[in-house]
């Protein structure tokens, strides 16, 4: 079935501006959810493949992780600042805008990409080192490093085309190519690892090429239904569209990148302690990330919501499904947090059996961070909101906050103190510190636009 592209875009403004706001949420965060806990979920199976070769390949993983997470900041760097500015443009009804910022998006993510992968292949044993190799778990790291390296562009323009779809109210488009390729990893996984005897290099292939075939299906998704095409006419990488991805996609760099400095420095910290307990920290990163990435899909659907009616000037719209996102987001954390508290142990064991060091390390953290969780719902939906509606300084001092500006200074106060202890809880406390940050970022903002809305409806 073919759709009239502009007459799609002015019904996807229709559908977003006007339908009962939780029911739009729901419908746009469902596929989302989907695709975060698939993305999360081959993050996982590497690690529980892996899991099965030793104790250095499965620290390794979490390693190179840290690495995955720059690739995948700056695919959300420029997925969420031209995808940001898309979804207002299109509020505004300016489609001209909104497709040259597509092209922008997606064409400077790929050069990136292309940057980061020379450089990476280039300085391959110095990169190891500075992620947190220690001499025994280094030959598996460049092994892993050196072929997720190869996947770097097509990972970082795949996230460009995702978010882009999402931003116009697509996800589903979205989810399909997002979702084809975790399932291709999945797949690839014991066969490359086990079945052709490849070790830590068949867990990095299957990666790669996963990388590859969804960046090949979304390209393919973006030519379907009411999404803007990426056309290279429209690649004008002016002073003016930089500007606005970086108003737009700072705060999810800014988030990214210190999740990557902050896995660096647990790796280092861990390391003192050995490497099963660097494994059992990186065990407990995926978990967290598998749990959070439920919070973070619902929030993604209420992004372009919030984008939409921002742009049109409906801000009661905009605070409704901000509310009703937090109140969703805590429920679930909160039976997340219950459930895990009381199988720590057994959650840990499913990655690692039988290796007693990495399990206790590995419940201890994840009973911390379990304590916390909650909270984690105003942290992640007002981080979300104050990006979509360009309040950067906001956005990136609370999207810096819990992995940079709180845990950095911890990784180093509280291991001192408290030894492999102070390890394990350093997410917990930055976790709580964020919290309390968040509380004023956000609320002055809630006010400022119920006072907008008063203001238009005097008019």
């Amino acid at each position: 079935m073919h759709f009239n592209h502009p007459h799609t875009l002015k019904d996807n403004y229709i559908h977003l501006t006007t339908r009962p706001v939780p029911r739009l949420v729901m419908s746009l965060a469902v596929p989302t959810i989907i695709s975060m806990l698939v993305t999360s979920f081959y993050n996982m199976a590497d690690t529980y493949f892996v899991g099965k070769i030793n104790t250095q390949s499965t620290a390794a993983v979490g390693v190179v992780f840290s690495f995955m997470t720059i690739i995948q900041a700056v695919g959300f760097f420029f997925g969420h600042g031209s995808g940001n500015y898309i979804s207002r443009r299109l509020g505004a009804q300016d489609i001209a805008s909104a497709e040259k910022m597509a092209a922008n998006g997606f064409f400077l993510a790929f050069l990136m990409g292309v940057v980061l992968a020379a450089l990476g292949l280039v300085f391959l044993t110095p990169l190891s080192l500075l992620l947190g190799s220690t001499p025994t778990i280094l030959p598996y790291t460049e092994q892993y490093l050196g072929v997720i390296l190869l996947g770097a562009p097509f990972m970082a323009s795949s996230l460009v085309l995702n978010n882009q779809m999402r931003f116009q109210g697509n996800a589903a488009y979205a989810m399909v190519g997002i979702v084809s390729g975790a399932v291709i990893n999945v797949v690839l996984d014991p066969i490359l690892i086990f079945g052709f005897d490849m070790g830590i290099a068949g867990a990095a292939w299957a990666t790669a090429i996963s990388q590859f075939c969804s960046f090949v299906l979304l390209l393919f998704m973006v030519r379907r239904g009411g999404n803007i095409r990426i056309h290279y006419r429209n690649f004008t990488p002016t002073l003016f569209y930089i500007k606005e991805i970086i108003g737009g996609g700072t705060p999810s760099l800014a988030r990214q990148g210190l999740a990557s400095l902050s896995t660096m420095l647990l790796n280092v910290a861990a390391g003192a302690y050995g490497d099963a307990a660097i494994a059992g920290m990186s065990i407990v990163s995926r978990i967290g990330m598998f749990i959070n990435s439920f919070l973070i899909g619902f929030g993604q659907g209420f992004q372009p919501v919030c984008g939409f009616n921002y742009g049109a000037k409906l801000y009661a719209r905009v605070r409704q499904g901000f509310w009703f996102c937090v109140k969703v987001g805590f429920i679930f954390l909160l039976l997340c947090a219950v459930a895990g508290f009381g199988y720590a142990e057994e959650i840990v064991e499913l990655f690692r059996k039988g290796d007693a060091a990495v399990i206790d390390t590995g419940a201890a953290a994840l009973r911390w961070q379990l304590v916390t969780y909650p909270f984690g719902a105003w942290i992640i939906i007002s981080n979300m909101m104050l990006q979509t509606i360009r309040k950067p300084v906001r956005a990136t001092i609370l999207s810096s906050a819990r992995q940079g500006l709180f845990f950095v200074p911890l990784i180093f106060i509280l291991p001192h103190f408290f030894g492999l202890q102070g390890v394990e809880m350093c997410q917990a406390v930055a976790d709580m510190l964020t919290f309390l940050l968040a509380i004023p970022l956000t609320c002055g903002v809630l006010v400022e636009m119920k006072r907008k809305e008063g203001v238009l409806e005097g008019c």
